[in-house]
């Protein structure tokens, strides 16, 4: 036998329905489904709902309201919100309605829920709950020319409270849409009133210059800045965005942060600011303001370890050591936490750049040895190698680096890299050539391992393989500019093929005009083939912009040829004071028997 489930018939019956039912459809806003940016601020709703309303519910509405839930919960939400939208349209209650969309959305079928807020919409147009669901729907079907009407009606009512928090939440509203530059557009057009309003302009302002910049308008976002900054100086939304520009390329907002930092700024914005600076090389200007971070607020331990870097950029190690040390003293309180460890293996790596600096590697070794696990490990472990390298303990460098793990295919083709390096720091180009080989066997495809394996096998003398792994890099990559140079370089020096050396080395320059090397492998041909004034020339720019000991030896040869000794001997000293030990001074000076 079957029963039915047929709709209660009495009073008592429908009480006890009215408490679960009523709680459920008649709650609070569920979250929009995944991927609609809900951050608009929350509204009341503008209907008044009483127990007037309630009570005129039958029972065979809660009925249907219990099946909707049930049905719902049950798995099926696209049946359960075609029931609910039913009982809303025939009730008319507001509630329904948003309980119907909230059914579609849980479905995720964005295009149901669009129904039921149209119909929620045109039977309160004048509410705030139903007119901010369409605003979300919309976005999040990529409808943006649609939301236009929504969005002007979201950002014109309320306080100004709310409206303020609405205008800075929708860059994030519209974060997903693809048309950016159309959401840009809907945005300003909407805010075009608020423009004007005293206490809502700059806001206004921000939140079209993120919406430009997310349009990729640089331009656009820069003018909207700099109109919010004019505005309120002191709005710290818009000198984020201002900073964000700079960050991004546009160092003309850096004249629009000025005042914003002469008066009282955010600390994580003044931070950020001196980061940017340091980034970009302007020390003085970031050393500025991290001074007045650690003036406004001394126990925080960032600008301190900021400051060690700028002071150990500036070569003042003793106030590099001083800021360091007080990052790690205001560390040594917190608790532990891998934020905390981290920070820590920063500040040991700035005390041991220290300690490098003054050429004291016992210590700086010693500095890198507190690093804990947690930090960096392949990373840290080779630069301890380094310096075990550089105090004459190249089997315990090897050692260090062999008995650090590998926990990818990557770091294990690094720890190959790291070691061939040692070896080539320490004139073992044979050996170095064979481990680094090991590095290349992991990603035979990779031009700059092959490349720097030419340059390798260059050193260890064996010139056709050198050659032959320059071709295979130019076979791939034709635009290879460094390949180029180096294989037509190697033809020069070996005097043969001048005239496809020099072709190369042309190709190479289009590539990488001014670059002060190619130039100079430019000269070197020339004067294999015979054409000496050419060649000066071109060595003596070469020399000019990059005084290098490698363009030294070559720019010497060609004037100690000419017979212009003096000149000659001029530029081998200049040399000699930059890179004293340069193997291929040392070698062209020994071979011409000359004393500079």
């Amino acid at each position: 036998m079957v029963f039915l489930l047929r709709p209660p018939r009495t009073v008592a019956a429908i009480s006890l329905l009215a408490g679960c039912v009523l709680s459920t459809a008649f709650a609070q806003p569920v979250p929009p489904p995944d991927g609609t940016p809900a951050t608009l601020p929350e509204v009341e709703e503008s209907e008044p709902v009483g127990s007037d309303r309630d009570a005129a519910l039958s029972a065979e509405m809660f009925y249907e309201l219990l099946m909707s839930e049930l049905t719902s919960s049950n798995g099926d939400p696209a049946t359960g919100y075609a029931l609910m939208l039913d009982a809303a349209r025939r009730s008319n209650d507001p509630r329904l309605y948003r309980r119907a969309s909230e059914l579609a959305l849980q479905s995720r079928s964005a295009e149901s829920a669009l129904i039921a807020i149209r119909a929620w919409n045109a039977a309160y147009p004048q509410s705030r709950d139903a007119n901010r669901y369409l605003l979300y729907v919309l976005v999040t079907l990529n409808r943006v020319n649609e939301s236009a009407g929504p969005l002007k009606r979201e950002i014109s009512g309320g306080s100004t409270r709310n409206k303020i928090s609405a205008i800075r939440a929708l860059p994030q509203l519209y974060a997903r849409v693809s048309n950016k530059a159309s959401a840009a557009r809907v945005v300003e057009q909407a805010l075009q009133e608020e423009l004007r309003h005293p206490a809502v302009g700059s806001v206004a302002w921000t939140t079209i210059g993120r919406m430009r910049l997310a349009a990729q308008d640089a331009p656009g976002a820069l003018a909207a800045a700099r109109a919010a900054l004019e505005l309120d100086h002191t709005d710290d939304g818009a000198a984020a965005l201002a900073l964000q520009l700079m960050e991004d390329g546009t160092p003309e907002a850096q004249a629009l942060l000025e005042p914003y930092f002469a008066a009282t700024p955010l600390p994580e914005l003044r931070l950020a600011y001196a980061r940017v600076l340091l980034e970009a090389q302007r020390l003085d200007e970031a050393q500025a303001q991290v001074e007045a971070l650690t003036r406004e607020q001394p126990q925080a331990p960032e600008p301190w370890l900021l400051q060690a870097s700028l002071k150990l950029q500036a070569g003042e190690l003793d106030a590099a050591q001083q800021a360091a040390e007080r990052f790690v003293e205001l560390l040594q309180g917190a608790p532990e936490s891998e934020a905390r460890e981290r920070a820590l293996a920063q500040a040991w790596l700035v005390l041991a750049q220290i300690a490098e600096k003054r050429g004291d590697l016992a210590q700086a070794e010693s500095w890198l040895a507190r690093i804990g696990a947690g930090a960096d490990l392949l990373g840290v472990q080779l630069r301890r190698a380094s310096l075990l390298a550089r105090q004459g303990k190249l089997s315990q460098a090897r050692g260090l680096i062999r008995a650090t793990p590998a926990k990818t295919p990557e770091e294990e083709r690094l720890r190959w890299q790291a070691e061939a390096q040692l070896l080539r720091d320490a004139g073992d180009y044979r050996q170095a050539l064979e481990i680094h080989g090991k590095a290349l066997a992991m990603a035979p495809q990779d031009d700059d391992l092959a490349y720097d394996q030419a340059m390798l096998a260059e050193k260890a003398g064996q010139l056709s393989e050198a050659e032959r792994l320059l071709r295979g890099i130019i076979a791939r990559s034709p635009q290879h500019h460094h390949a180029l140079n180096a294989l037509g370089y190697l033809l020069a020096d070996r005097g043969e093929r001048l005239e496809e050396a020099r072709q190369l080395i042309t190709r190479a320059l289009e590539l990488s005009p001014d670059d002060p090397f190619i130039t100079d492998s430019l000269g070197w041909v020339e004067f294999r083939m015979g054409r000496r004034q050419q060649a000066l020339e071109l060595l003596q720019r070469a020399f000019k912009i990059q005084p290098d000991a490698e363009i030294a030896a070559h720019l010497g040869e060609v004037l100690w040829t000419l017979g212009r000794r003096s000149q000659a001997l001029e530029v081998w000293r200049k040399a000699l004071d930059l890179s004293p030990d340069n193997e291929a001074l040392r070698a062209t000076l020994k071979r011409l028997g000359a004393r500079p």
